[in-house]
């Protein structure tokens, strides 16, 4: 098999790059269709106005509608071909971003994607999780490449609240452990190939990122700051993070992920905080060193994130509920099936049980 690497064309960070964002957009296109909700672009458009007339670029903005669904993306798409748009910019969030990326495929056009929080990896990845209307799960829309540039403007991140980017460090925690899996069992990547030695050394920087900076860059984050820690984590919840879990690979700590939104007890909580939650049961999995386990289970109580069960709401009929949780894990095309030896339900069922109870016995003690 092939070892392959993808990324961003260019990846931009910086506090207040967004005042400087045409010097990045000129070299693309002369016209932009730029797209955020209404919140972001009362929050940054003016700015980025001023940038690009600057630049001498022209821009088209309209508002998000709040969905990727395949109805907004032919809207804007009328929209962008008759204001004769060669480029998209999206501004904000994962949907607003997945619609931009999705929008300039479908109009073979270029795509810049400017995320406003650093909560999860996916603004540097090749992918649109595309919804309905009404914001049911429809399909993923597997990309040719990767955005032509993603530009992070940190004191906008900076200005979010803190437990944003902390579920960002939950779902960037899992790339070193979901990538160690399957290099050791050379399981395919999302990029359709081996994890080549880079991605690898990339997803070991961002654990290792996390592990020194973490909680320095959360005391930022709460207080609405920019600082070194604070720059380095918000690389390495989306660009490290982003390549390393594309081209590094996925395993169990998001197959449990996705298990746990079987049940309707977490539904509530973000994306990374029960990714977190899965990276320790993909350890107890592996039977990691005792050392790991509580290092990686320090730096989550640390900075907010799930260690137990009760702590993502799920306190009744637990064993029940927790068999349900394998049982989606384990499901036929999961990532889970990338862990070197192989699962099984009951083995899952089994390292989620002492997950929790592993995390309860580190609450009792830090109590």
């Amino acid at each position: 098999m092939d070892r392959i690497i993808q990324s961003p064309g260019k990846y931009i960070q910086g506090a207040g790059v967004l005042a400087r964002i045409g010097d990045y957009l000129k070299p693309l296109a002369d016209r932009y269709l730029v797209l955020g909700d209404d919140f972001v672009l009362g929050l940054v458009q003016e700015k980025v106005k001023a940038s690009c007339s600057a630049a001498g670029l022209s821009l088209e903005v309209a508002s998000f509608k709040g969905e990727c669904s395949q109805n907004e993306i032919a809207r804007l798409r009328a929209l962008a071909e008759k204001a004769g748009c060669s480029a998209v910019l999206g501004i904000g969030g994962g949907k607003t971003l997945d619609t931009a990326k999705a929008l300039a495929h479908y109009m073979n056009i270029p795509v810049v994607v400017a995320p406003t929080i650093a909560s999860t990896d996916a603004p540097c990845s090749a992918l649109s999780v595309i919804y309905t209307d009404s914001g049911e799960f429809e399909s993923y829309l597997l990309l040719p490449s990767n955005p032509n540039r993603v530009i992070v403007d940190t004191e906008i991140v900076a200005g979010a609240p803190a437990r944003l980017l902390a579920a960002g460090i939950g779902d960037a925690l899992a790339t070193w452990f979901e990538a160690r899996a399957c290099a050791r069992s050379g399981a395919t990547t999302m990029a359709g190939g081996e994890c080549t030695r880079a991605a690898l050394a990339l997803a070991e920087l961002c654990y290792n990122t996390l592990m020194e900076e973490g909680e320095k860059a959360m005391i930022a984050a709460r207080q609405h700051v920019v600082t070194e820690a604070l720059e380095k984590v918000v690389e390495a919840n989306t660009f490290l993070s982003g390549v390393g879990f594309e081209s590094g690979g996925l395993a169990a700590a998001h197959a449990v992920h996705n298990g746990l939104t079987a049940i309707p007890d977490a539904h509530h909580y973000f994306h990374g905080e029960k990714v977190a939650f899965g990276t320790l049961v993909q350890l107890i999995l592996e039977n990691a060193p005792l050392e790991e386990l509580d290092d990686v289970a320090a730096l989550c109580h640390t900075v907010g994130l799930p260690i137990t069960l009760a702590e993502l709401d799920i306190t009744q009929d637990v064993a029940a509920k927790m068999r349900i949780v394998a049982q989606a894990a384990c499901a036929e095309g999961e990532t889970i099936h990338n862990m070197p030896g192989g699962v099984t339900v009951d083995k899952v069922y089994a390292a989620i049980m002492v997950a929790d109870e592993y995390g309860q016995r580190l609450l009792d003690q830090w109590s």
